[in-house]
């Protein structure tokens, strides 16, 4: 198994070439640049003209990317236009922030999903199958948005339960008086973003212990009288819950696209909401830093993904 995973890391190295140049020039279509912002009716155009050729702007695009993939390799992903900060450190500093409230909507993800699928499996055609069917036609019918401000607008502007921006209260002060107000800044937006994740989840499993409740091998073992629990727990959910297990690389590494309308709607300092920041910012750095990020981590989930598919189930041998 070390050689595939090493295989796959090589393999990757051409994949984020072709990635980064295709980020870069993305960055470089975007209409304007970074100090577009800055002109105004009393601008000097002729000032502006060399702060975009000090930068490199006006240099063939080949050489920019060259010059930006050097400097990314030793750490150096440029400077935020917008927040006059590096961008290793901008990046950084609201990581954290998305790390913590991506985990937690992950946990409650799959905290919720995993009974729903065994209830509304267990007793298909009934009211509880009725129920979580419906649920989970209303949630995947409704644009991620329109829950986003359900949500917010019944428990934190209306019922005032949990606050409405941020990541801690200005107000708590010592270790865990900050840990208590960043866990309640985090439970609504990764609540929110639980119900979306419950979807996908619901329906594979949901399929695949009906399905493998219909295999030969789940009749001879009712026929020679195992016991049913044991032929549910230790042989239907161990099958069922290979397509989840294959999709749960890509869960953790999506998370920077799936937080990005929980951290603008809800205002919580992270990646997502950095990345809309950015776009309107045109902050092309920070843009190109970002998507390149999302790109990494996506190939991060394939790989991932592959490892986890053959420690769940040892009849895989990647070969």
């Amino acid at each position: 198994m070390w050689k595939v995973i090493i295989r796959r890391i090589l393999l990757m190295i051409p994949q984020l070439i072709i990635l980064s140049i295709l980020v870069f020039l993305f960055a470089k279509m975007m209409p304007g640049d970074p100090f577009s912002g800055l002109i105004g009716a009393k601008t000097d155009l002729h000032e502006i003209d060399a702060l975009r050729r000090a930068a490199g702007l006006y240099d063939p695009w080949w050489e920019q990317y060259l010059r930006w993939v050097g400097h990314a390799i030793h750490g150096d992903l440029g400077m935020s236009y917008n927040l006059h900060m590096p961008v290793t450190t901008v990046i950084g500093q609201r990581a954290i922030n998305t790390f913590w409230l991506s985990l937690l909507s992950v946990v409650l993800t799959y905290v919720f999903a995993v009974p729903m699928s065994i209830s509304a499996a267990k007793n298909e055609g009934k009211w509880q199958d009725k129920l979580w069917l419906t649920y989970n036609s209303i949630t995947f019918g409704l644009p991620p948005y329109v829950i986003y401000l359900v949500m917010i607008v019944i428990f934190g502007f209306t019922l005032k339960w949990f606050p409405t921006g941020g990541t801690v209260s200005p107000n708590a002060i010592g270790f865990f008086p900050v840990l208590f107000s960043r866990i309640y800044h985090m439970i609504l937006p990764a609540f929110t973003m639980a119900i979306l994740g419950t979807v996908g989840i619901f329906t594979y499993f949901r399929s695949g212990i009906l399905d493998e409740e219909t295999q030969d091998y789940v009749r001879t073992a009712r026929a020679k009288g195992v016991k049913e629990k044991y032929i549910f727990t230790r042989h239907i959910l161990r099958n069922a819950s290979l397509p989840i297990a294959a999709n749960f690389g890509f869960v953790i590494t999506g998370l920077l696209s799936g937080a990005i309308f929980a951290e603008t709607i809800f205002g919580y300092p992270g990646l997502g909401y950095l990345f809309i920041q950015s776009i309107t910012g045109r902050d092309y750095s920070m843009i190109t830093a970002l998507i390149l990020l999302n790109g990494f981590l996506g190939l991060l989930g394939a790989l991932l993904s592959d490892v986890i598919m053959a420690l769940v189930d040892p009849r895989i041998r990647i070969q």
